[in-house]
């Protein structure tokens, strides 16, 4: 996830540098179930609104939890499906609370009236993340059911009146990218604590539909909105968080959008984006889906690396024996073509590994998702790679090497 306002603030206000931090353990998204009322277009987990057989029962997930908890996990993102569906949910909600992890609740919205919004509040979570595609057209195409758009909407006001702290979670395609100014507009009158824009991944749904995928200009310009929203909200003194995921390439982009309005914070700009260090896919984010497999982060279904019914997460987690897990936790990691001749590695990482692998079935290959040109990262056209010099800033000097 890339924080786009915090990282406003340091243009505003620099703060001063202390290292890449490494949290105890990584953020754990949790698919409990894979039922789903909806049958969204880009859905990468392909859910449906049947039972689907196998999945973790209350004991195992308990046992899961403690696992998690021993191992220092901070984060719990309850998600599905619908996780709604899921009859123990508030019990496991509950339960994390409980236990101290910081719980989120990830929705598209539809099944959360105000006795519902009530008993979310009354468990205690610590943000309720909903799904907007767009506005009521766009967003019920996506979401393929008529109203809901505005079912999802009254579940944000609900939990909103309830002290909930909630945020709009939008995927851009270039099917929808026009309503993201609408959508902003709509969290500052709706009072939203938190605008999520994701990019589309290749991964589940999103991969049958990647001819939908916002061109790369199209691309840009959401990012160049999106950043000026940010900075709007920053300078007027609202608290409003932004964030983006699934293209570590907004790091490089913002520091671009800053270069040609703040040259003169470019440089701490730099040294900030490069402690933050992009993805962290196998890292500090980590994905359990409702079988038990553990994955890199969510968007990698199509890989597991093992599951919890045959060993603790700990240990899978720790297990560098997978190439693929060996190579995400390398630093730096060994990425080819663009990526490896990148002038801007060090703020990406590489960038999202999952969409290389569906595209060309190596997962080190350079990101096709990558929408900066190569005169901005230092890539000459027609090479394979170049020598890139490192970046020097008044008190910092940055080096990798191909």
């Amino acid at each position: 996830m890339f924080r786009v306002s915090q990282f406003m603030r340091e243009i505003d206000r620099p703060t001063p540098l202390t290292g890449r931090k490494e949290p105890p353990g990584p953020v754990v998204i949790w698919n409990l179930i894979r039922r789903c009322n909806l049958t969204c277009m880009h859905c990468y987990s392909i859910s449906a609104d049947v039972d689907f057989p196998g999945e973790l029962s209350s004991a195992e997930v308990n046992t899961v939890m403690d696992d998690l908890k021993a191992f220092g996990v901070p984060v719990l993102i309850l998600s599905g499906g619908e996780p709604l569906l899921r009859r123990d949910i508030f019990e496991i909600a509950a339960r994390a609370k409980a236990m101290g992890f910081y719980t989120g609740l990830s929705t598209n919205g539809t099944l959360i009236d105000a006795p519902l919004a009530q008993r979310i509040a009354g468990v205690g979570f610590d943000y309720v993340g909903i799904s907007l595609d767009g506005l009521r057209q766009t967003h019920d195409r996506f979401r393929r059911k008529a109203g809901a758009f505005e079912a999802s909407l009254a579940a944000l006001r609900s939990c909103r009146d309830e002290g909930v702290k909630v945020g709009m979670r939008f995927t851009v395609t270039g099917d929808n990218a026009a309503d993201l100014p609408a959508l902003l507009e709509l969290a500052e009158t709706e009072r939203i604590d938190k605008f999520y824009l994701s990019h589309l991944n290749y991964a589940g749904r999103g991969n049958k539909n990647r001819g939908t995928d916002a061109h790369f200009q199209t691309t840009r310009r959401v990012m160049d909105g999106f950043f000026d929203a940010c900075w709007d909200y920053h300078r007027r003194g609202l608290a409003k968080e932004l964030v983006t995921g699934n293209n570590d390439a907004d790091g490089v982009y913002l520091l671009l959008w800053a270069r040609r309005r703040f040259p003169e914070q470019e440089a701490h700009l730099r040294a900030k984006l490069a402690e933050w260090g992009g993805n962290s896919s196998g890292v500090n984010v980590a994905n359990i889906d409702n079988l038990g497999n553990v994955h890199p982060d969510t968007m990698w279904w199509n890989y597991s690396l093992g599951n919890v019914r045959a060993r603790p997460f700990s240990a899978i987690w720790r297990d560098t024996g997978d190439p693929v897990m060996a190579g995400l936790k390398a630093r730096p990691r060994n990425v080819k073509g663009r990526c490896a001749a990148c002038g801007y590695f060090d703020i990406c990482g590489g960038n999202t590994r999952v969409r290389a692998m569906q595209l060309t079935g190596d997962p080190w290959e350079e990101d096709p998702g990558c929408y900066l040109s190569d005169e901005e990262i230092g890539v000459a056209p027609g090479r394979e790679r170049v020598p890139v010099l490192p970046y020097r800033g008044k008190d910092t000097v940055w080096i990798r090497s191909a």
